[in-house]
């Protein structure tokens, strides 16, 4: 009955206190007021109605209406809550992405693409009041999807991001750049530039520290990561008949230096992961650190339920008179 109901005023509760009292008072005038009669025997009386025996009957409806009119004043209501969002400060994000060859080394699980993509994917997700885009680059680079609030899209584009789209090599300073030029003209309160690499800037014809100075010039935050294990890592290291990739293990080089001057540069922070569980742990920092504020408006509306406890009283105390003014008349 009280399922999803509250009570505006639960103080008056607190009247249930009487009722013990008045049970107290009724069994206390009742003994008062009654009467005893001695006598040799009964047998000339054959009145058997057990109409007395039931008077309490009245004095247990008065207290049932009681107990209506105080859980009347208490005020029972339902309660229907609607919220609506509205983000306050929202962050454009653009992730720039390596795609050369040696991403599909095998130090991460199957390798460093698909690992990536997979741990991109959740961040993503994660971020449902944000702009995305995705910027991917090699020798050269281009925008993959624009900055859009359409999550799904955002998705599509990065599970169809694969090797071999791009002429090989790592522009760093395209990446960069090219992730500026998307956010350039954004009117976020904030702009965040996520680039992952697992090399060293060889290709191009931007050089990283102008791209740099482009994002500083922008206020565009950028977080760098450098991907891949230290030491060496199985990768790709030539092409076999079939033109399948042969494995060999080469050393890992990451210009860990140009990362972090970047990033110091732009505001942001560098990142090294050499395993799947710490590039995920990245990304989840990254979340961590780009809040969006987003406030909630809360609706509420109000449904009176006290109605039909008054008419319940009602209904009990005029079942109360009549009981007392007809069949319980005579022993009242």
């Amino acid at each position: 009955m009280f399922e999803n109901i509250s009570f505006a005023n639960p103080d008056f509760f607190w009247l249930f206190l009487i009722l013990p009292l008045a049970i107290i008072w009724y069994l206390f005038k009742q003994k008062e007021e009654s009467a005893f009669l001695r006598i040799s025997s009964v047998k000339g009386f054959t009145y058997n109605s057990i109409l007395p025996k039931l008077k309490p009957v009245l004095f247990i409806l008065r207290l049932l209406a009681l107990s209506a009119i105080i859980v009347a004043m208490a005020r029972p209501q339902t309660e229907d809550i609607s919220t609506r969002s509205k983000t306050t400060k929202g962050i454009d994000i653009v992730m720039a992405i390596d795609v050369s060859s040696s991403m599909l080394a095998r130090d991460l699980k199957p390798n460093r693409l698909s690992a990536l993509k997979e741990v991109a994917a959740d961040f993503i997700k994660k971020r449902p009041n944000d702009r995305i885009g995705l910027v991917v680059y090699a020798g050269e680079a281009y925008t993959k999807t624009p900055v859009t609030t359409d999550k799904s899209i955002v998705l599509n584009a990065l599970s169809e991001i694969t090797y071999g789209q791009l002429e090989d090599g790592t522009a760093i300073g395209m990446g960069l750049a090219t992730s500026v030029n998307r956010l350039k003209e954004s009117t976020a309160k904030s702009k965040i530039i996520i680039l992952l690499t697992d090399g060293v800037n060889n290709s191009g014809f931007i050089e990283p520290q102008t791209a740099s100075d482009l994002a500083i010039e922008y206020g565009i935050k950028t977080y760098t990561i450098g991907l891949g294990t230290n030491g060496n890592a199985l990768s790709p290291i030539a092409y076999n008949a079939d033109g399948s990739f042969r494995y060999g293990m080469r050393q890992v080089e990451i210009d860990e230096q140009l990362l972090k001057d970047i990033a110091i540069a732009t505001g942001g922070r560098y990142f090294r992961a050499t395993d799947n569980e710490s590039l995920e742990e990245i990304y989840d920092e990254i979340n961590k650190l780009e809040k969006t504020e987003v406030e909630e408006f809360k609706y509420y509306r109000y449904e009176e339920k006290f109605r039909p406890w008054i008419l319940l009283a009602g209904a009990l105390l005029l079942m109360e008179w009549i009981l007392r003014n007809t069949l319980f008349r005579s022993f009242v």
